[in-house]
């Protein structure tokens, strides 16, 4: 197994700490000098708080850990591509690397939608690698949403079928 796997295992660690709270299963672990120096996962739903995703909650773990905001010679390892919101954050916190398990079609600003990451009109670009354990991650994404699309059916066809009963009273 490769430090980047390794490394990456550890994200989806953190990724299934969201997924115990139903939370959609995001994780990433952010590393300095060969070592896990602050780990993080999207808590939006928990926390109430639509900046609680997990990388932004690595990079505030870090930035303490470290007691500066700039993260050089950091690399983060992400579940999913980082959104417009955190890959700001990243470029922002000055992180050297970002490697990403399962890209993000939707809202991925690593590459997918846009890449804000490695934009040359911006004062520091963030190494990009793609594909780490991308199976592993995306899959563990697709099941989420699949089963939140049943929970949500079943819950509807429910709604339904007591709608129903109180209509024939």
């Amino acid at each position: 197994m490769t430090d980047q796997e390794r490394f990456m295992k550890e994200a989806i660690r953190q990724a299934r700490k969201a997924l115990a709270l139903k939370e959609v299963p995001i994780g990433c672990v952010i590393v300095c000098d060969g070592k896990i120096i602050a780990r993080g996962y999207n808590r939006r739903n928990t926390d109430k708080n639509t900046l609680s995703h997990a990388e932004l909650n690595a990079i505030r773990k870090a930035s303490k850990k470290l007691g500066d905001w700039r993260l050089e010679g950091c690399t983060m390892y992400v579940t999913l591509e980082p959104c417009q919101m955190c890959a700001g954050a990243l470029v922002q916190s000055r992180i050297d690397e970002v490697v990403i398990g399962s890209m993000n079609p939707k809202a991925g600003c690593a590459g997918s939608v846009l890449n804000l990451l490695e934009m040359e009109g911006f004062n520091h670009q963030v190494k990009v690698t793609r594909g780490v354990l991308e199976e592993e991650c995306s899959s563990m994404l697709s099941n989420f949403f699949k089963e939140l699309r049943e929970t949500k059916k079943r819950e509807k066809e429910a709604r339904k079928a007591a709608e129903d009963v109180e209509n024939i009273k």
